[in-house]
Parts: structure tokens; sequence; C-alpha cells
């Protein structure tokens, strides 16, 4: 009898290797994908040491608090049940992650390895895949879900995918191949995720390069510069767009759906001013007052968007659909300040903790992600930043 040695880091392994394609195909695998290899990771720890990794560590603790302070926010939230139950949910995936993290550093230096190499086979496969969906006119995915024809709206589908990719992007870096390789990989990833839709993947690629080239260049300060950056990102994001979208900005020129999010900022920016300390509650972006409505007409004249060159249905598009596409807006307007300062925190000491300029890469490029686009409590996004987060504790951190 073949007796398989599953150690904690390969489960890790072969969900960053199926990962991305499955993504392209549906994002929203990435979630059941990602519970599925952390919890196996965990369990694989305990079968091999007879203990549990129990998470430990100022970054975890620090995002199980900010779960913490969701669940006791369900006590004012508009929908107190919903509010419990994602600050459960997500709180619970976050301490499974922060424990997977744990089983995956103690793993050997041969199961790291193989680890980031499998990580650079399942993003290549993923690239050339939305790649071949984007140059086809997404005929590949359309295929998958039986259509005969193929829905211009079918295209934004590669978003969540792309954005997944620049965040796992940085960990090919890393992987036990020739430089030459590595480079050629990346680069060709990095082109191919700034020529996909969304604008969010294409700055989280460049930031992700940009901060590991400056970690390699600047080591001692780089972690502490991350940091602080994202840490001032999250206190000062309202103080800093409030004043400028209420002067309003030139918007007629720049894509609908930029010009949409900054009216979407605007709004959420006003429901913060009503709420300023403890926040609406979580999932309060789902049914804050006045989410469905549409813009005013003053609203769209500010943003130079009421001529006949804006597409019509900006004037007909809801105010807040689901969530503020702004990570720290969403924070600041669901948990108030006590939320937003745990973030804060969070954001610093992740930064501390990463063990490599890969690892700050990869924090740069998820902060980007987390700042332009989606939900900040998605199950998929949130599985695909745990996992990122467990394939850094695979990265050793230099002398």
């Amino acid at each position: 009898m073949i007796r398989v040695n599953w150690s904690p880091s390969l489960p890790v392994a072969i969900a960053l290797a199926i990962g991305p394609v499955a993504g392209v195909l549906q994002s929203k695998a990435l979630a059941p994908i990602a519970v599925a290899a952390l919890l196996l990771a965990v369990l694989a720890h305990r079968r091999q040491r007879g203990a549990w990794p129990w998470p430990r560590g100022a970054a975890a603790w620090l995002g199980l608090g900010l779960f913490a302070w969701g669940a006791v926010t369900a006590f004012w939230a508009i929908e107190p049940w919903r509010a419990l139950g994602t600050s459960l949910q997500i709180g619970g995936f976050i301490a499974l992650g922060a424990t997977a993290a744990r089983a995956v550093a103690a793993d050997d230096d041969a199961a790291h390895r193989r680890l980031l190499l499998t990580a650079t086979g399942g993003l290549a496969a993923g690239i050339l895949l939305a790649g071949l969906d984007a140059v086809t006119g997404n005929a590949i995915r359309a295929a998958v879900r039986g259509l005969k024809e193929i829905p211009p709206t079918l295209a934004f589908g590669l978003k969540p995918a792309a954005s997944a990719m620049a965040l796992w992007l940085p960990l090919v870096a890393a992987a036990p191949l020739p430089r030459l390789l590595r480079a050629g990989v990346i680069g060709a990833g990095a082109v191919v995720l700034v020529l996909l839709p969304g604008e969010a993947a294409k700055l989280a690629v460049l930031a992700g390069l940009l901060i590991g080239g400056l970690a390699l260049l600047l080591p001692r300060l780089a972690r502490p510069g991350l940091g602080a950056v994202l840490a001032a990102a999250v206190i000062a994001m309202p103080m800093l767009l409030g004043p400028i979208l209420a002067r309003g900005l030139p918007a007629a020129d720049i894509p609908p759906s930029a010009a949409h999010r900054l009216l979407i900022w605007d709004f959420v920016i006003g429901r913060i001013a009503e709420q300023p300390l403890l926040g609406w509650g979580m999932e309060a972006s789902r049914s804050v007052p006045g989410h469905r409505e549409h813009p005013t007409p003053e609203a769209l004249a500010r943003f130079g968007l009421d001529g006949p060159q804006s597409p019509p249905w900006l004037a007909a598009a809801e105010l807040l659909p689901l969530h503020p596409h702004n990570g720290a807006l969403q924070l600041r307007l669901e948990l108030g300040w006590p939320g937003v300062l745990l973030a804060a925190a969070l954001a610093v000491a992740l930064a501390m903790a990463c063990g490599s300029p890969v690892a700050l890469a990869m924090l740069a490029a998820g902060a980007v992600t987390a700042m332009l686009s989606f939900g900040a409590w998605q199950e998929w996004w949130v599985g695909a930043e745990l996992l990122a987060v467990a394939a850094a504790a695979a990265l050793r951190r230099p002398a």
C-alpha cells in the first residue's frame, strides 16, 4: 500500500495550481477551493506533529479583532442577523487562514519549494487561459456556461480572476527556477493581466512590481514604509476624497464604470458623515438609506456627466450597488472609527510580518485591489487573500 505524505504545504500548492484556471472559468470557485486547502493544511499539520497550529502574532489577532468588532456592530446594524452572520463567517475564515499559515510555515524547505513551483505553473496556466479567452471574445467561458451567443458583459467576468492572479503573481519571483525563466513568466504574465479588463488588476500588477523592487533596494525601510502608507490610506481615505468629490471632477472622459465609482464614493462619504463614530454596522452597504436611489442632476453636473457624451445608464444607476468598491470607505461606513483603527493596525502588522520582498509585493497588490474594487467581505476575494497569506508563509525571512 502506497502512503502519500500529505504535508501541510501540499493542499495550498494544489489550490494555487488549480485556482487561477478555476478563477478564470468561475471566480466564485476560489472560496471553496481556499476553504478546502486551508482546512487540509491544518489537518495535515495536526496529523504530522500531533498538535494544532493555533494562530499567533499581531496580524492574526488584529484580524480576528476586526470581525469581533463587526459582530458587536450587529446591535445597531440595519440588518443585524446578516451583520452577525458575515462577521462570524469571515472571522472564521480568517482564523482558518491564520492557522493554515502557521502550518505551512512549519513545513520543510522542500515542501515550500514545491509550493512555489506549483503556484508558478498554476499562474502560467491561468494567465494563458485568460488571455486565450480574451482574444477569442470570451468564447471559452461562454462555452463553459453553455451560451450560444456571447453577451458583451461576459468580458467583465475576467476582472476577479485577473485581480486574484495579480495578487499571486509575485510568488513566481521566489520559485526555484532559473532567473531568466522567472523574469519571463512575470513579464509575460504582467503584460497579459494589464491587457485584460479591469483597471484594479492593472494597478495591482504595477504596485506589486514597484513595491517588490523597492523592497529589494531598501530592505530596512520597505516593511515599515508600506505599513505606514497602507494605514494612512485606510484612516484618511474619506478625509482625502471628501473635499475633492465635493468640488467635483471632470469625469466625462474617463471610463463610465470609473465615473460611476466616483458617484458611489460621493454618496458613501455623505452617509459616513451621518454615522461618523460607530458606523452603520457590518454589511450596511447593502441596505444603507438611499442606496437604491439615482444620482441627482446636481451630482451629475458636478462631475460633468450631464452632457450628451455621458452614457444614459449613469443617470439611472444605483448610488450604492452592494458595496462601495473601496475597502477603506466600506470599513468606515460599516464599522466606524473602531473598525478603521483595527484595520490600520492590521495593515501595519501584515507589512511587518512579511518575510521577503515577494510577500510585500503581494501585500501591495492586494491592497490596491481592495481599495479600488470588489466588496471587502466577498468570500472568493477573502479566499484569494488567505491563499496568498498561506503561500507567503513559505517564504523565508531574509537574514
